[in-house]
């Protein structure tokens, strides 16, 4: 199957069946499947009049929107590669990935249309600019450099809806390419993943087997789109189940959106979870039934208020894109929500393993989907090595990058560059990443994730980077932390005399308390220096530490 034969067959099977729920002028608007095949056959419509061909890159450049689905399969429905965009990049970064792939059509947001307008003579390949939201505000470079999204809609409108429409002539194959996802840019300059139909029909299929979605879920959509995780589990696999996606408006009014729309699914990054959890808890302690009952092992009597609050008919909660603390997974599920952890990565379109509703084990990210394969590559004593993959959701390479995809494909297997292990249940355990690894003077091997688990059980760290450092003279590494004090917490904290702690006494502070938590590590995995940095470390857009950029102070503490 490609993507465009499960459209057509949700909206043939399910026609009513809602397919998206919005908001529009304060009020929730639902759009059926049949209603979105019909735009979609609009969007294919205006792009074969802009003489876009099979195989061409057309960027979506835009936050979430209901118009992000219809974009999308308007664009692979005619053979043509998407090319999602995070909305957040750098202009340099944005520039990049267009020249990069050669985009020649992109649809984008006002605000991103302008961003594109001003760098159009570095980017050669872009012909076609289709702009939307701009009803009564003023075009980008002018009225001749860009293409209104809504005009353009009714212009195409006879021809969108007569027999020999565009998305009925021209078409995908399962080997085509369906999408260009770029690598978020953790360690360096974005890569372009060329992802096919195949890729990810075959991972929607596997996830559907390991976590049993239905006709009746709804998704609630909160991630951006341009991200795998989200992409594949909430435009993807909806879909396919022929069930709804629901569209909140922003992060500040998730809670109200859950509550008035009542979803069952929910996909979340583990920021996000860790914060909804503070709030709950924080309002638990200050209420003294709440916070009796929660002490009383009652938890799931006051979680239900809780889920109440999200809805009441929240089933299940995926965390993905980084690791989630196990304090987080266990405190959402001691009230009653089921949270589980996958993994998974962009190049494999992107979900490798999940832990199974059924049974799930904490400090674990699960089970191998079916139809995934994953070995572990030259284990170590301790059973830890690479992790590699193989299966039919395995990206064919990296776009216009034959040096890279030779280091990460080969003889079939996906080379991912974590590190991890099996446990005795088969569930798949993640160490760390390949280059992030620290190999000290005696030849051990440290793992920075595991020391930064350590670390952050202080509630004076708000986050931490371990990292490799070199003393002059000295082979092998010594292991150095980087910390950012928790200030809104510290914030509240005062000396003998009422005064608001110094910069100084905030380090020690956090540095006595860290030494402290650091004492049930090995001692051979305990930094031995660490500094105190007062600004969050950089991130990218999913909200991963660009690691890269920082490096252990070798002449400070």
């Amino acid at each position: 199957m490609t993507i465009k034969d499960c459209l057509i067959r949700a909206a043939k099977e399910s026609p009513a069946a809602a397919a998206l729920k919005f908001k529009q002028n304060g009020e929730w608007r639902t759009r059926s499947y049949a209603e979105l095949l019909e735009r979609v056959w609009h969007v294919s419509e205006m792009l074969a009049a802009l003489g876009v061909q099979e195989g061409d890159r057309v960027a979506i450049y835009r936050e979430n929107s209901p118009e992000w689905y219809e974009l999308y399969h308007g664009i692979v429905g005619i053979g043509a590669v998407a090319v999602p965009v995070d909305a957040k990049l750098r202009e340099s970064e944005v520039r990049h990935i267009f020249r990069d792939c050669g985009v020649t059509a992109a649809f984008a947001s006002c605000r991103m249309a302008e961003t594109l307008t001003e760098m159009s003579e570095q980017i050669s390949s872009l012909k076609h600019l289709v702009v939307l939201d701009c009803r009564g505000g003023r075009l980008p470079g002018g009225e001749a450099g860009c293409a209104v999204y809504e005009e353009l809609f009714e212009q195409v409108h006879e021809k969108a809806m007569a027999a020999g429409r565009a998305f009925d002539r021209m078409g995908p194959t399962p080997s085509s390419p369906a999408s260009f996802i770029y690598t978020s840019g953790t360690t360096g300059r974005q890569k372009g993943a060329v992802l096919t139909h195949q890729n990810f029909i075959s991972n929607v299929e596997s996830i559907d087997r390991s976590l049993h979605f239905s006709k009746e879920d709804n998704f609630v959509l909160i991630l951006p789109l341009h991200h795998s995780f989200a992409f594949t589990c909430t435009v993807l696999v909806p879909v396919f189940k022929h069930c709804q996606v629901t569209l909140v408006e922003n992060l500040k009014t998730i809670k109200a959106n859950m509550a008035e729309t009542s979803p069952t699914i929910m996909l979340a990054v583990p920021l996000l979870l860790d914060k909804m959890l503070a709030r709950v808890m924080d309002g638990i302690s200050r209420n003294t039934l709440a916070k009796f009952l929660y002490r009383a092992g009652l938890a799931k009597v006051v979680g239900r208020k809780v889920r109440d609050g999200l809805g009441g008919k929240l089933r299940l909660v995926v965390s993905g894109g980084a690791p989630i603390s196990p304090a987080t997974l266990e405190g959402w599920n001691k009230l009653g929500l089921l949270v589980v952890e996958g993994y998974g990565i962009t190049e494999t379109s992107p979900v490798l393993s999940v832990n199974p509703p059924e049974a799930p084990r904490v400090g674990t990210v699960g089970r191998p989907l079916d139809g995934v394969e994953i070995r572990i590559d030259a284990p170590n004593a301790e059973g830890i090595g690479e992790i590699c993959a193989r299966g039919g959701n395995v990206m064919q390479g990296y776009w216009n990058n034959p040096e890279e995809t030779a280091k990460v494909l080969k003889e079939g297997w996906y080379h991912s560059g974590d590190l991890g292990y099996f446990d005795e249940k088969g569930y798949l355990v993640i160490s760390g990443r390949k280059k992030s690894l620290i190999v000290n003077r005696e030849g051990k091997n440290i793992y920075p994730e595991e020391v930064e688990r350590q670390v952050m059980k202080s509630e004076y760290v708000l986050e931490c980077l371990a990292l490799g450092y070199c003393e002059p003279a000295e082979t092998g590494e010594r292991v150095g932390l980087i910390v950012v004090p928790n200030q809104e917490l510290i914030d509240g904290m005062h000396t003998a005399d009422g005064t608001s702690l110094s910069d100084d006494q905030i380090a020690d502070l956090v540095r006595t308390d860290v030494r402290e938590k650091l004492q049930a590590l090995a001692d051979y995995k305990r930094p031995r220096k660490i500094d105190v940095r007062f600004e969050e470390f950089e991130k990218t857009t999913t909200q991963k530490i660009k690691r890269y950029l920082y490096a252990v102070d070798t002449a400070g503490n």
